[in-house]
């Protein structure tokens, strides 16, 4: 191709206090093609894309768009000129309805400027008919969870009908269906000559949809490589710098006895159809073990860790025993002190506390450790983050620094030290991985391992069913809030587990309802 390039940066640089997050980039982007722009958290990518979209607009370097310089001051800034992005952690008002946040800045309005709900309402069920959902526009988005959250941001970059869309791990929340869903969409999306940049973690997406591939690595551009000239091995070489070896986990784990068992567990759907979210739910957890839990989005995943940690929004129905004892948790509080912990799969709503330190998101679930005399020792609390951050391999410039400064799959680790310095029993873990990089994939896997062979029992769901294969013991399966298969390691297979999860069964009701 010969064409003049849609996109020229030149030696783009960005640091921030103590950490540098770009340097010296330079690259061109093609019109009309998919650049999948790859890396470790804290490479880069998402710094790079958000300069490209105005959300940073102080940087070194330059950046052309169409041969002129462009150096957007706002978002809205980079929407006029026909670059608009899709966040991986999701900016949505949760308080607003799904349309009014699809044309949030941008209203529609009739006569004598009024607002034109009707409009907005029709157009968005229509941008949302596009990614072949059936979200009602006027449901308010804290109602939905964050696969349908993930929906709405893609509807509202739709809406702008950009020739330039940055996405920044759009699928991260999304189940298989939903991301062939997404898929389709962009193949229509390039039809029209929408150039696209797609940051993913996610090596099949990236051979399957990018023309080329550009590989970042602690700041700098380290390749730029055509798709069918390369393959997995040597951009994750290129990502981590060495080789990632797999991770074998085939070495069997000794189970020790049950800590965890769940009978006939029962969680009302107030105003639904179905009457049940969850229906008729049992199984058992043993120390050492890891159970995964599989399904498709709205199978009851979420909800069913939410229920055993007592963060459920309707009380349950059925029994749960711990270590023996039965538990009925009214809060997530009585969970923790009695030995739980509960990672969740909204990380930047449930999971962070935006405006603190790494050392105080960290310690947070442990301060009274830290407590002598009445006051809160700084030093014992800087001594029990840095454990975490070493043990975890956090990457932070430092413990003072924000939590926000942390690349998202470093804020993920962050969150999961917090709660292992609670010496839990059972660790519940919600989609763990979502927007971790392989590398840091590796790890937690491998982390997963030997806390279960230090005796501590873990519940993790995923919808990656690769993902669940390798680290569980055992795979729950899920079908509309009932349980429709459960396979030991040697049994389960992707075909089985996806026959199970979209298995329907005839619903009941509970006997002591």
């Amino acid at each position: 191709m010969n064409a003049a390039p849609l996109i020229s940066i030149r030696q783009v640089s960005k640091r921030y206090p103590g950490v540098r997050a770009l340097a010296d980039v330079t690259f061109d982007v093609r019109g009309g093609e998919l650049l999948a722009i790859v890396g470790e958290n804290g490479a880069g990518k998402s710094t790079l894309m958000k300069i490209l979209a105005g959300v940073i607009p102080d940087y070194e370097g330059e950046v052309f768009l169409r041969g002129q310089a462009a150096r957007f001051q706002s978002t809205r800034d980079a929407e006029h000129a026909g670059v608009s992005i899709i966040h991986q952690e999701l900016n949505l008002v949760e308080q607003l309805s799904a349309a009014a946040n699809i044309f949030l800045g941008r209203e529609q309005r009739g006569r004598m400027g009024l607002l034109d709900q009707n409009t907005m309402d029709r157009r968005a069920g229509e941008l949302l008919a596009q990614l072949e959902c059936h979200i009602d526009p006027r449901q308010l988005v804290r109602e939905l969870r964050v696969g349908d959250q993930q929906l709405i941001e893609i509807a509202k970059a739709l809406s702008l009908e950009t020739d330039i869309l940055i996405m920044d791990e759009p699928t991260s929340a999304l189940t298989e269906s939903e991301v062939a869903r997404l898929f389709r969409v962009i193949g229509r999306l390039r039809e029209r000559g929408v150039t696209v940049l797609y940051i993913s973690h996610k090596m099949d997406e990236v051979f399957r949809l990018a023309d080329r591939i550009a590989v970042l690595r602690d700041g700098r551009l380290v390749e730029l490589v055509e798709r069918e000239r390369t393959d997995t091995r040597r951009v994750t070489h290129a990502m981590v710098g060495r080789e990632i070896e797999e991770t074998d986990l085939s070495n069997p784990r000794a189970a020790g006895d049950v800590v965890l068992a769940v009978e006939h567990l029962w969680l009302p759907w107030p105003g639904h159809a179905r009457a049940w979210r969850l229906e008729d739910i049992s199984f058992s957890l043993k120390r050492g073990e890891i159970l995964g839990v599989a399904g498709l989005m709205g199978a009851g995943r979420t909800e069913l860790l939410e229920c055993v940690f007592g963060a459920s929004a309707e009380a349950p129905l059925g029994k749960v025993t711990l270590a023996g004892r039965e538990v009925a948790f009214r809060h997530p509080s009585d969970a923790k002190r009695a030995g739980m912990a509960l990672v969740t799969e909204d990380r930047k709503r449930l999971g962070l506390f935006a405006d603190m330190s790494v050392a105080a998101n960290v310690s947070l679930c442990t301060l009274d450790q830290s407590v002598r005399g009445g006051l809160l020792s700084r030093r014992r609390e800087h001594q029990q983050a840095a454990t975490m951050v070493s043990q975890l391999g956090i990457r932070t410039a430092g413990l003072n620094a924000p939590i926000t400064n942390l690349s998202g799959g470093n804020q993920q680790k962050a969150i999961i030290g917090r709660w292992l310095l609670t010496r839990p029993q059972v660790l519940l873990l919600d989609d763990p991985t979502r927007g971790i990089d392989v590398g840091a994939k590796a790890e937690l896997y491998r982390l997963m391992d030997a806390l279960c062979r230090q005796g501590l029992g873990i519940i993790v769901t995923s919808s990656e069913l690769p993902e669940l294969l390798t680290v569980s013991d055992r795979i729950l399966v899920l079908c509309e809030g009932r349980v429709t298969g459960e396979f030991a390691r040697s049994e389960a297979s992707e075909q089985r587990i996806m026959e199970a999860a979209t298995m329907r069964r005839v619903p009941g009701a509970p006997q002591s309802a």
